[in-house]
């Protein structure tokens, strides 16, 4: 059970949390609801990197646990920004941002790695950095209807992005 969670799990944590990330923006979730999930986010980190450490033998999931490992730290420093409140809004562009560009850093590498079978992990990342600089746009266009548009256009392409390289990853385990 502990391996199929371990495979299994991110297929559905990882469009969850995006899903939370819009949510937020939209206002639907509050601001306690994001610490909550940066919790739940740093416990299943924890476990994924404790419990499978071993086991990321090959490059590809080699260089999947370091990006665990600095996406732990990434959202660590959201969890400081609700502790922190005269830090937060840097605290949290660091959680936002690292966690759009931390796995289309993941998916290009395990691309660069995988040859004929690179093209959901590239497409992924393309997606990823589209919806990354969408989302800086938004704050460009500022707190208006246009930049509200922008940011929620940008996690959603985050989103579908790292969904389509997670699916992968499952598919192809």
């Amino acid at each position: 059970m502990l391996q199929t969670i371990r495979q299994r799990g991110p297929g559905v944590l990882v469009p969850a949390a995006w899903t939370v990330v819009g949510a937020a923006h939209l206002e639907v979730v509050t601001a306690h609801s994001i610490w909550v999930a940066h919790l739940v986010m740093a416990a299943f980190l924890g476990f994924f990197v404790l419990t499978g450490w071993q086991e990321m033998t090959d490059r590809v999931l080699q260089g999947w646990g370091v990006i665990m490992v600095v996406g732990l730290g990434i959202t660590l420093a959201g969890i400081a920004g609700f502790l922190l409140p005269a830090y937060e809004q840097w605290l949290w562009a660091v959680s936002l941002v690292g966690w759009m560009l931390l796995p289309a850093i993941g998916l290009t590498y395990t691309g660069a790695l995988l040859g004929e079978k690179a093209t959901p992990y590239i497409a992924g990342a393309a997606l990823s950095l589209l919806g990354a600089m969408a989302y800086f746009m938004s704050v460009l266009a500022g707190d208006g209807e246009a930049g509200l548009y922008l940011s929620v256009a940008g996690i959603a392409l985050v989103g579908i992005g790292h969904t389509i390289g997670i699916g992968a990853a499952i598919l192809n385990h």
